[in-house]
């Protein structure tokens, strides 16, 4: 027998350290080659990290929140074999990975002692045995696709993730086939039928969620937000879609109303450059983009993310409208890169059929400007002669008014109210 240790692997160019989100493993458990140990994070990428050996679990470098430095030790198993670091015994870390403890996002964590013992799987003693958790002998293996939330969640209810049968892409497992398995197997009130729901669920804030909180409340503590709501008549939009679909959605896509948006967008920078900027508060600079980087906000299963359309204003509504699919799809399968989700200069957030009448968008910092677009509804318009059905659209825009003015800001959301309205606009400076 021998200890194979395994460094923390290099998860993007120029990336000097990850946050630890979750463990897949503890000490103890047995895994396998390919077997995924942990999931990893840096800006708003999950990583899972792979096993690329077979063998027994004596030491972990961390708990999920701590930071981690690219090439340090992550973890170490015992295997068949000499091994790969001589200098650790049986089951016990080196006084080298002892001292490569991992720091917290708040501080420093001491270093550990010279002759520590192997870590636990838990100190609650709820959490169930490794052998009673994963079964590994007895239940088939498969490629288990699941969010770190719902994996964590998982193994601190005792289920095992390869019983669930996932609804989603590929077989997928949400939270919502977590609690129909969970719901499956527990005890019915007597005379109701239904279950009695009982205890309370406590979640560390770590990776994308606490990217998005330390984001969210970065906007909101610097950036006094101006928003202003704008119905909008789509009715002749939603015309034009529908023909544009029956003649080349085959051939070239199905249009959404997202791409429409987008071009109005980038017209509507064209006579309003400045909010097509960011803002640098410790310089007291404003800068000004040519290019329109557009992020689009996107929900999935870990939270929030908003990949970028980059060089919006060089694509055609079709352009526009691949490149926002090809990137939800990326995001929310976890795979979108570092570059996919910097650098956008404006950002439109939907909610789409679930979207209300309106909303006070957080502007997406530094950037200046954020479009929130609301769900559209049928409803009375009075013409001046009768009220006629129309299909209308809340936008929700907020500013940074620190430096965009409300007359501004105003005249900013009229013309994208005149362009999405008049939808030949959209057009006249297109390519075709």
């Amino acid at each position: 027998m021998g200890v194979y240790t395994i460094v923390l692997p290099d998860v993007g160019e120029g990336i000097a350290e990850a946050e630890l989100v979750e463990w897949n493993v503890a000490v103890g458990d047995t895994v396998r080659e390919d077997d995924v140990l942990g999931t990893v994070m840096t800006d708003k990428v999950a990583v899972e990290v792979p096993s690329t050996v077979t063998g027994r679990v004596v030491w972990l470098a961390g708990e999920p929140g701590d930071t981690l430095a690219i090439g340090s030790k992550f973890i170490q198993l015992d295997v068949d074999g000499q091994g790969n670091d001589a200098s650790a015994g049986d089951g016990v870390v080196s006084d080298d990975a002892a001292a490569e403890k991992p720091r917290t996002a708040a501080e420093t964590v001491p270093a550990m002692p010279s002759d520590p013992s192997p870590r636990t799987a838990r100190p609650d003693s709820s959490s169930p045995e490794p052998e009673e958790f994963l079964q590994r002998t007895s239940v088939p293996r498969r490629k288990l696709l699941a969010s770190p939330a719902v994996r964590k969640r998982a193994r601190e209810a005792g289920v095992d993730l390869r019983q669930v049968t996932g609804s989603g892409p590929a077989g997928r497992i949400g939270q919502d086939d977590l609690d129909a398995f969970i719901a499956g197997a527990g005890r019915p009130v007597a005379g109701s039928g239904r279950h009695a729901a009982t205890g309370t669920t406590t979640r560390k804030v770590v990776g994308m969620r606490r990217r998005i909180a330390e984001k969210m409340a970065l906007s909101k503590s610097r950036i006094p937000h101006i928003t202003i709501v704008e119905e909008v008549d789509v009715t002749e939009l939603e015309a034009l879609r529908a023909q544009l679909n029956a003649r080349h959605a085959r051939e070239r896509g199905k249009l959404t109303v997202l791409p429409f948006i987008a071009t109005a967008l980038v017209r509507g920078i064209q006579s309003h450059p400045g909010m097509n900027a960011r803002f640098d508060d410790e310089a007291g600079e404003v800068v000004e983009h040519a290019a329109v980087h557009i992020g689009i906000a996107t929900q999935t299963e870990a939270g929030l993310a908003v990949p970028v359309i980059n060089h919006a204003e060089a694509r055609n509504l079709w352009g526009l409208a691949a490149e926002i699919d090809r990137l939800a799809t990326t995001t929310r399968d976890g795979k979108a890169t570092r570059d996919e989700l910097t650098g956008s200069t404006i950002t439109i957030t939907s909610l789409g059929p679930l979207g209300a009448i309106a909303t006070t968008p957080i502007i997406n910092h530094p950037e200046v400007a954020i479009v929130g677009v609301n769900k559209m509804a049928m409803r009375p318009i009075w013409d001046g002669a009768a009220f006629r059905p129309r299909m209308m659209m809340n936008l929700s825009c907020s500013f940074d008014h620190r430096v965009i003015d409300g007359w501004d800001a105003a005249t900013f959301v009229r013309t994208l109210k005149t362009h999405l309205e008049t939808p030949a606009l959209l057009f006249l400076e297109a390519d075709e």
